[in-house]
C-alpha cells in the first residue's frame, strides 16, 4: 500500500484485540511482519503499547471492517483523508562541515574556482559549506591566507561525495548550454585533432625540407669519413666549423 495508518503499531494491537481480521489482513494494512502481529496477539510484542481506534480517527470505517471479516481474502483500505494536507518542504540549510575539516575549505574553493569556472558561488556555497564573501575573497587573491592555498579537491578532502559534485557540473553545463542557446549563439568550435602517425609521415616525407635531409646527411658523412682518414702529421685538417659552413653553403643551394 502507498499509504499506512499512522501509528501502525497501536492500530494493529487494537485491531487484534477487537476485531476478527486475519494475522495477514492486518499486517498488509498496518505494514508489519506477519509474526510480528501474531506476536502481539500472544502478548510477545509490543509490552504497554496502548491501541488506537482506527475508525475514531477516521482512517477505516466499521463497514471495510465487517466487510474485511466476513472475507479474509478482503485487503483493507485506507479511508479517502477528508482534508488534504500539503507536503511540506523543508528548505535545504548549509552543509555543516566538521571542525576539523574547517581549515580545508579555502583549499578546496580555490579547486572548484580553477577546475569548475561554470559552477556559481551558490553551488559552491552548497558543495563546501562556505559563504559568498569567502568565495570572492579567494577569487580575487584578497583572503588572508591567499599566499598559502593550495588547490585541494573537495571531494578528497570528504568536504561533499563525488555523486554532489558531479551533479552540480552537470546543471551547470545544462544552464551554460541554455544560455547559449537563448543568445543564438554557435557551438563553439572544436580543437583540432592529431594527424594519424600514417599521415604526419607521409606528409613530412613529402615537404621539401624532407628531400634535402638525404643530401645533408650524406654531405656531413663525408666531410666525417675524410676527417677521419686524414693523416695525423697534416696539419690542415677539417674541422666542426668548416663542415657546418659547407652545410649551410648546401642549404643556400638548395634555397635557391
Amino acid at each position: 500500500m502507498d499509504r499506512t495508518p499512522l501509528m501502525p503499531k497501536a492500530t494493529a494491537v487494537w485491531l487484534v484485540d477487537n476485531t476478527s481480521l486475519t494475522f495477514e489482513q492486518i499486517a498488509e494494512f498496518c505494514g508489519l511482519h506477519v509474526l510480528e502481529v501474531k506476536g502481539i496477539a500472544d502478548g510477545d510484542v509490543a509490552h504497554g503499547i496502548k491501541g488506537m481506534d482506527p475508525i475514531s480517527s477516521g482512517q477505516l470505517s466499521r463497514e471495510e471492517i465487517a466487510l474485511a471479516e466476513r472475507e479474509p481474502s478482503h485487503r483493507l483500505k485506507l479511508s479517502e483523508p477528508k482534508v488534504e494536507v500539503p507536503e511540506v518542504k523543508t528548505k535545504r540549510g548549509p552543509r555543516y562541515t566538521p571542525v576539523s575539516r574547517r581549515q580545508d575549505r579555502p583549499n578546496a574553493i580555490l579547486w572548484l574556482l580553477k577546475n569548475h569556472p561554470e559552477l556559481k558561488d551558490s553551488q559552491i556555497m552548497r558543495l563546501v559549506g562556505t559563504t559568498k564573501p569567502t568565495i570572492i575573497a579567494i577569487r580575487e587573491r584578497s583572503h588572508w591566507n591567499s599566499p598559502n592555498l593550495q588547490a585541494q579537491d573537495p571531494v578528497t578532502l570528504g568536504l561533499c561525495s563525488q555523486i554532489d559534485l558531479d551533479a552540480e557540473v552537470k546543471k551547470a553545463a545544462a544552464r551554460i548550454e541554455r544560455e547559449r542557446k537563448e543568445a543564438g549563439l554557435t557551438e563553439p568550435p572544436k580543437a583540432g585533432t592529431l594527424l594519424p602517425a600514417e599521415e604526419a609521415l607521409a606528409a613530412s616525407a613529402s615537404s621539401p625540407e624532407a628531400e634535402r635531409e638525404p643530401q645533408l646527411a650524406s654531405a656531413l658523412a663525408q666531410e666525417a669519413r675524410a676527417a677521419m682518414n686524414a693523416p695525423e702529421e697534416e696539419e690542415e685538417t677539417p674541422d666542426i666549423d668548416s663542415v657546418f659552413a659547407k652545410l649551410k653553403d648546401l642549404k643556400r643551394t638548395d634555397a635557391s
